[in-house]
């Protein structure tokens, strides 16, 4: 957060909100950030968000995690601890599958908690940055950077035309996370 002033508009419903935030973009002013208290379908898309690489990451940390247990698994029954079990062969691959697959799921799990939380900046100690409490229960909140104070009218007569139900110049409360 470069700077400190925002411009904040409250909507209701997240059908305002969508076509709120299209009304904003086609004024050609750029929305800093959009505080939802649920998942909003079409939202992505609206703010042309580009698309996460969080499924490329957990693919890849499951197949290293496949590739380690399989590994690990060779090694043991066929060099480290060779045991006959009621016959079958040292490298017997149809046992392995279930131990292959269970750590590729811990392995793609794990790096996708971390992966997140690193991405998104809201890791333990990380602050907490609000700009109005009321986006955790039932607001929709579209907030706005104010580059200088005449941009500010400018900004909230868009967000008045875009349907926004409250409007208001905020600077944003900083909380520290105590976990």
């Amino acid at each position: 957060m470069k700077n400190s002033k925002y411009v904040t508009g409250i909507y209701w419903d997240d059908k305002d909100l969508l076509n709120g935030v299209k009304e904003i973009q086609d004024k050609g002013i750029s929305i800093y950030d959009v505080r939802t208290p649920f998942p909003v379908h079409g939202l992505d898309d609206v703010l042309k968000l580009k698309r996460s690489q969080l499924p490329r990451l957990g693919f890849i940390a499951g197949g290293i995690g496949a590739i380690v247990a399989f590994l690990f698994q060779m090694w043991v029954f066929t060099e480290s601890w060779p045991i006959n079990f009621g016959g079958k062969p040292y490298l017997s691959v149809p046992s392995f599958i279930p131990v292959t697959f269970e750590l590729a799921v811990l392995f793609a799990a794990i790096s996708l908690v971390f992966g997140f939380l690193i991405k998104s900046g809201i890791g333990p100690g990380a602050p907490t940055i609000i700009f109005d409490e009321r986006t955790s229960d039932d607001a929709f909140l579209v907030v706005i950077e104010l580059e200088d104070e005449t941009h500010g009218d400018k900004i909230t007569t868009v967000l008045n035309e875009a349907g926004a139900q409250e409007i208001k110049n905020v600077e944003p409360t900083k909380t520290e996370n105590d976990a």
